[in-house]
């Protein structure tokens, strides 16, 4: 059986292609942060890690990207020294998260909500839902998304089709983000 080439550990390395390429890394990247525990989800693991770089994870776990980077690689056996730029110009985590809301936030505006807990829960993922939603927003409407953490890689998704996002936790259980459309 052929195995894969070893890849480079990046902030930009999804977290499917890390655990192709260096399957042993499961259970440090487990071992990081309680929130990795979800990658043992099938249906997360399937999705999310498809989609979420090292960069997106690492703020879920509320770590630093540059301290997860340096432990893989020093788990990999490779390289140690943390990336010059530790974020690698990513975006996907709501921006302001934990700061005052943005100028276009106004929780009148909500048009809709998508509580994605149940679905992540059953092992489903949320994304179709979200997407949906999003894209059925009025001019100037809001669409709050509700899940058990920061839905960084979702983030990146509608960030990418042209959507504005701002979140705020409000127990470790609960993330509120809101999208409008730019």
């Amino acid at each position: 059986m052929k195995h894969p080439q070893p890849i480079p550990i990046t902030p930009q390395t999804k977290v499917s292609e890390l655990l192709q390429n260096y399957p042993h890394l499961e259970e440090t990247l487990i071992g990081l942060s309680p929130e990795f525990q979800r990658l043992r989800n099938p249906v997360l693991r399937a999705t999310v890690a498809k989609v979420a770089t090292l960069a997106q994870v690492a703020r879920i776990g509320g770590l630093d990207v540059a301290g997860v980077i340096h432990a893989l690689r020093r788990a990999a056996g490779g390289d140690e020294s943390p990336p010059v730029d530790a974020m690698g110009g990513e975006s996907g985590s709501p921006a302001g998260a934990g700061e005052e809301a943005p100028s276009w936030f106004d929780r009148d505006r909500v048009a809709a909500t998508v509580d994605a807990r149940p679905a992540i829960e059953e092992g489903r993922h949320p994304l179709p839902d979200v997407v949906r939603a999003a894209e059925a927003l009025g001019p100037g409407g809001i669409l709050e998304l509700i899940t058990p953490f920061d839905p960084a890689p979702l983030v990146g998704v509608l960030g990418g089709k042209g959507f504005d996002a701002w979140g705020e936790r409000r127990g470790p259980q609960e993330v509120r983000t809101y999208f409008r459309r730019r």
